[in-house]
């Protein structure tokens, strides 16, 4: 009886790690100039559902861009802009997403991001979401990759259920 209720018991933690919701996540970006926006793209992923917060004074704007007029620092032909002092962008389409600072030499002054967003979290895809989240690494100035922790976070509902298999197992053999 007590090796039925731990089997059972394994089997719920099981199933109700692979279908818990997938997470979200929330990337914080100070806009301003003199930072370098590379390499805070670098070892980050983006999923479809996070969101991006730009926090930025007066003087700044957050315009999402084309390819191209990213590039080029191309005024003028915004997809969105907003000038508020902080710009919440939801990431809602994988692919690539280009954000600029429409100021005048703002943006050839540095202040261009570029992420590139991986499908959304499946239910699947494990406890937190980040097995699902098997997002291509940020692209750099110049089309090269950057880096990215996304090995390790496959791993990471894979370790929780060895850890709970493992738990279960010393409590079958303390009850027997």
């Amino acid at each position: 009886m007590a090796n039925l209720s731990i089997l059972v018991g394994c089997l719920a933690i099981i199933f109700f790690t692979a279908i818990a919701p997938a997470s979200s996540a929330t990337h914080s970006v100070e806009w301003s100039l003199g930072n370098d926006y590379s390499s805070l793209a670098t070892g980050k992923s983006f999923a479809v559902g996070d969101t991006i917060v730009f926090n930025y004074g007066a003087g700044h704007t957050v315009d999402e861009v084309s390819e191209s007029d990213y590039k080029s620092c191309t005024l003028g032909n915004s997809i969105s802009s907003d000038s508020s002092g902080t710009t919440s962008i939801a990431l809602t389409t994988s692919g690539s997403h280009y954000f600029i600072c429409a100021i005048p030499g703002h943006c050839t002054g540095g202040m261009k991001l570029s992420v590139n967003v991986g499908a959304a979290a499946s239910s699947g895809g494990g406890g937190d979401g980040s097995a699902a989240k098997t997002t291509p690494s940020p692209t750099l100035e110049g089309g090269k990759a950057a880096p990215t922790a996304s090995a390790t976070a496959v791993l990471k509902p894979f370790k929780a259920l060895v850890v709970t298999c493992v738990v279960a197992l010393l409590y079958a053999l303390a009850l027997s």
